[in-house]
């Protein structure tokens, strides 16, 4: 499996959430991060998001759903 098929495989996944799964999975994000909700923290939470997207997206891992 390639890795551009596995970042498909996570965009269609990502795509089927509905909205009220998406909340759960940012929240949870949310909450192995950082539990302030000021602005700075806030900041910082997308960028360690991101960071951790894309070394997901960097391995070659397969992913499965945790719903």
């Amino acid at each position: 499996m390639t890795s551009i098929n596995q970042k498909h495989q996570i965009l269609d996944s990502l795509n089927s959430l509905d909205s009220s799964q998406a909340e759960k999975v940012l929240e949870y994000i949310k909450g192995l991060l950082y539990t302030s909700p000021d602005e700075a923290s806030q900041k910082q939470l997308k960028r360690e998001a991101m960071k951790e997207i894309r070394r997901a997206l960097g391995k070659g891992r397969q992913l499965r759903p945790s719903f």
